[in-house]
């Protein structure tokens, strides 16, 4: 849309608040409202100003000042607000020189998208996340000097199966065997097709959705592929409209990578297919009936997965589903069918445009701007460079022996880790001016002294379990 055509949009549905939004850093959704009578054509130049020193990862307090321009492409009504809102998605600028905000994440998804058509490689990449997530009825927890608890409940939990609940009537999926069973084990059909529907009212297409492996309420919804901002975009409204349909249900639903210890983690399997002139960059007759660009673009991805990780899998509860020998894909391979590889490529349709390959490791606790985009780079890098993926592994390799297993090379086991990677593989995102040294050293610095040092710095629980009589 134009912006004429947004104020048009706005007078059809009857609009009286506009919702302006844009991400911290870490990738959380932030927003303002003002008056409909306060946007006009100019607002899509003039901006709107905010202080950009109480946004997480941003300015200093000396340098607060910033803009946010509305991009009238992204307009929507919210599905939530009681008064009638029209909901405009900004990018960030700074406020004297007017040029964009390098920490902005939605200007490094732009760039990333800019760098492939510079690069001659295609003109499209088609992003498809499988964000998985937990439906929970209850969470409490507290972090403190002198106490740290987690408590979740859910009446699908296989630990409330003697709960009294006048009646319990059972149904409580096992452990490992939410994959998936109809009701009444099943109890979120209706409120994941709420979630659903209230998607594609949103113009978001959705594919499936369907409960998940694990007890007490793990599910997953896909959203058909798109372009990378705009798939971005649509994993922030995602997110939004999963928490707040269950919000509305007296339900919390959570993104985090392992809410449930001695069960499925969660995580976001991404299939990535590069286009050009309309034709699919990834078909071909080699191995699984890829192209050797696909391959190379399997090499890219193997060989930077662990600096990747800084961005696909940023949480330090993110190396809790990252565990060598259990579920999550962690070891540096790929395979057709195979789901045990870190990259997968599926096999479900012979079609040439339905090749594709599937990162495996990366779960939905990222920020897509920054993952979707650092995934492209390392792509690019791996046709660009000829980066040899190596032999396929054409079995499971949790069943590997011990000596050939050794021979793997692992994702990262700690945030830490992947931190640390980043810090010595970078060359490849900084293409094009993609992501910019100022932005790696700030997302550096941020998970290091606000998320690894405050978790390496305190007890867990479990260790007064273990070792408190020593």
């Amino acid at each position: 849309m134009t912006p004429k055509q947004v104020l048009e949009f706005a007078k059809e549905n009857g609009a009286k608040i506009v919702d302006i939004r844009f991400l911290d850093y870490p990738g959380v959704w932030q927003h303002f409202s003002v008056p409909v009578g306060e946007l006009d054509e100019s607002s899509f130049d003039d901006g709107y100003g905010f202080d950009g020193s109480s946004i997480r990862g941003w300015q200093p307090i000396d340098a607060s000042d910033m803009l946010v321009i509305p991009d009238p492409s992204t307009a929507k009504m919210d599905p939530f607000f009681e008064a009638p809102t029209m909901v405009l998605i900004g990018d960030i600028v700074d406020p004297i020189t007017r040029e964009n905000y390098s920490r902005d994440p939605r200007n490094i998804a732009r760039k990333a998208e800019a760098y492939l058509k510079s690069s001659g490689l295609g003109d499209t990449v088609f992003i498809g996340p499988e964000a998985e997530f937990f439906i929970f009825d209850d969470i409490r927890y507290e972090s403190s000097r002198h106490r740290a608890f987690y408590e979740i409940d859910s009446v699908e939990g296989q630990w409330n199966t003697g709960r009294e609940e006048c009646p319990n009537l059972g149904y409580k999926p096992r452990h490992k065997e939410g994959y998936f069973p109809v009701p009444p084990t099943d109890k979120f059909q209706d409120l994941r097709s709420e979630m659903l529907l209230t998607l594609q009212n949103l113009g978001i297409d959705v594919e499936a959705q369907h409960h998940e492996v694990a007890t007490a309420g793990q599910a997953e919804i896909d959203m058909r592929f798109k372009p990378l901002l705009q798939m971005a975009d649509q994993l922030m409204w995602f997110k939004y409209v999963l928490k707040n349909v269950a919000a509305r249900d007296g339900r919390t639903v959570t993104f985090m990578p392992k809410p449930l210890f001695e069960d499925n983690g969660t995580g976001m399997h991404t299939h990535i297919s590069i286009w050009k002139d309309g034709n699919p960059l990834f078909a071909g007759d080699k191995y699984a009936g890829v192209s050797q660009e696909a391959l190379y673009a399997i090499g890219g991805i193997l060989k930077h997965c662990k600096a990747l990780c800084a961005f696909t899998n940023p949480t330090t509860n993110s190396y809790k589903r990252l565990v060598p020998g259990f579920e999550a894909p962690v070891n540096l391979a790929y395979s057709s069918r195979n789901r045990s590889a870190a990259v997968r490529i599926p096999m479900y349709s012979a079609s040439p445009k339905a090749k594709r390959i599937e990162f495996r490791t990366p779960d939905p606790s990222c920020n897509g701007y920054l993952a979707f985009s650092a995934m492209l780079m390392a792509v690019i890098d791996g046709i660009e460079n000829k980066i040899d993926p190596g032999d396929p592994l054409d079995k499971n390799i949790y069943d590997l022996p011990p000596e050939e297993l050794a021979e793997l090379d692992s994702a990262p086991g700690s945030l830490e880790e992947a931190v640390n990677a980043l810090k010595e593989d970078h060359a490849f995102l900084k293409k094009g001016d993609v992501f910019t040294q100022d932005a790696i050293d700030m997302w550096i610095e941020y998970k290091t002294e606000n998320e690894v040092n405050p978790v390496r710095l305190r007890p867990h629980p479990h260790e007064f379990y273990l070792y408190y009589d020593i």
